[in-house]
């Protein structure tokens, strides 16, 4: 099949857009605003950019419904910093609580039952239970336009401070075991996935390739 994105002309039921960019992590992102109060919310439009150093990047819409700027891009403007906490098979019902509770000034910590920890360098909370989470402050923001009036996505871009893994997920010989971690990851529509399998593939030139 084909369809252009201005027609929207792809002739489904539901829209596949989401579905064809798969899996995508989840930025499980806690803010503060200026006063100090937590907020918390998770977003699939989320990646690590860069490694030295690091960047990560997510992306927020408007809010649902009064339209303005989200919490959490609305926090991070103010303060400058936020926490990444991945998201994991073990605490997704309350991930998902989390990203269900739209009233502004509503404790979504306190609503889904988590509780927080310090962090060292910034002051926005980590996601007790949360196996790995990045400290990170404010590099960008960017405003992506929609063409529907009010639909704008803003973009946060992040440099990565401080990282904290769980001991239990390493492994004797110094790396993250992500089988243990199982981290969710979210697919197009309702659908979601977890990392219980994996591969390995090396870097490698095929035979009849080599010279």
């Amino acid at each position: 099949m084909f369809y252009e994105i201005a027609k929207n002309d792809h002739g489904l039921r539901y829209n596949p857009l989401k579905a064809c960019v798969v899996p995508r992590p989840i930025g499980w992102i806690t803010t503060v605003n200026a006063a100090g109060i937590v907020n918390a919310a998770p977003f699939s439009f989320f990646q690590l950019l860069s490694y030295d150093p690091p960047f990560v990047m997510f992306s927020a819409g408007m809010h649902e419904v009064d339209g303005g700027k989200k919490d959490t891009v609305t926090n991070v403007e103010a303060t400058g910093e936020f926490v990444y906490n991945m998201a994991t098979w073990t605490q997704k019902d309350q991930m998902n609580t989390t990203a269900l509770i739209v009233e502004r000034g509503v404790d979504e910590l306190a609503a889904a039952g988590l509780e927080t920890e310090p962090s060292r360098l910034v002051a926005p909370p980590r996601i007790k239970g949360s196996l790995v989470q990045f400290e990170c402050r404010l590099h960008q923001i960017m405003t992506l336009p929609s063409t529907k009036s009010g639909a704008d996505h803003h973009l946060v871009f992040g440099e990565v401070v401080a990282v904290h893994i769980d001991d239990g997920i390493l492994t004797a010989d110094g790396r993250v075991d992500v089988l243990k971690a199982r981290p969710i990851a979210r697919l197009g529509y309702k659908d979601y996935a977890c990392v219980d399998a994996i591969f390995q593939m090396e870097k490698r030139m095929p035979e009849d390739q080599r010279r």
